[in-house]
């Protein structure tokens, strides 16, 4: 059996799939039933791994084991192989989230906070600094940065970025308006956003940002999250910030902005 080596990439990626399993999964297609050691002359997969290969792919939900001598193997209709690995992917997300939430009491969290807090001790608070890439890890950075918010959140963004942080910081920002933090958001507004400008006026202080483009975040006056690039220009996952937790530079840029917002007029 052929099977092209773009083909194998690209089923490892959607599926989760290491070589050998992709491998003696789409021999075992291409047959329909067979045995271990058929997959394995089909498929180039060492003999000595099969088994466990087979046996990886029925927990997985690929395959169906028939029982008789010799044990054979059934494949199942790509459509429902999907189907069942996402029913899996879904239980487990659910289970690995109860763990985590279960940790939150639980005396591991004091021990890691314990060792964060000890080593934060240590370090200068410039080096509190890093790159972001991929517009997905930017908005949980941001999100955790707004949820440690005590006293102002500043968030300028675009007419597309509005929508996007809507639905991405919406409960963290209302978290926030109920302890009391000021929020307060610029951004262009049009006939495409302002439905969401207007939902976002119960949680914050929302402005049109008509002469200015930018994309940045400021936490408190100490923190800010910076995005380098034009998201209209560049796929979200080529999409760039910069956290800097400096108080000087935070304060110099809340300053310089506090001139802008006093020009904006607010949304309506």
């Amino acid at each position: 059996m052929i099977v092209k080596e773009e083909f194998l990439s690209r089923l490892r990626k959607i599926f989760d799939l290491n070589l050998y399993e992709v491998k003696v999964w789409t021999a075992l297609l291409s047959r329909g039933t067979s045995t271990a050691g058929e997959l394995s002359s089909i498929s180039d997969v060492p003999r000595s791994r099969t088994y466990d290969i087979l046996e990886s792919l029925d927990k997985k939900g690929f395959i169906v084991l028939k029982l008789g001598k010799p044990i054979k193997f059934v494949a199942l209709k790509p459509e429902e192989v999907v189907e069942r690995v996402k029913r899996n992917l879904a239980k487990d997300a659910q289970e690995k989230t109860k763990r985590l939430e279960t940790m939150k009491n639980d005396e591991v969290i004091e021990e890691l906070n314990t060792l964060f807090s000890q080593g934060i001790k240590f370090v200068e608070p410039t080096d509190l600094s890093g790159s972001l890439r991929g517009r997905q890890n930017l908005y949980n950075h941001i999100d955790m940065m707004i949820r440690n918010a005590e006293k102002l959140i500043t968030i300028v963004t675009t007419k597309e970025g509005l929508n996007r942080k809507f639905e991405a910081l919406l409960p963290s920002l209302e978290k926030c308006k109920k302890r009391g933090v000021k929020i307060r958001i610029a951004a262009p507004i049009n006939a495409n956003n302002i439905k969401v400008a207007r939902e976002l006026k119960k949680v914050a202080e929302v402005k049109n940002m008509e002469k200015m483009r930018a994309r940045f975040v400021i936490i408190d006056s100490n923190q800010i999250m910076f995005m380098l690039l034009d998201d209209e220009k560049f796929h979200p996952n080529y999409d760039t910030g910069v956290w800097i937790n400096t108080e000087f530079f935070a304060d110099a840029l809340e300053q310089l902005f506090e001139l802008a917002w006093k020009e904006m007029k607010s949304v309506k």
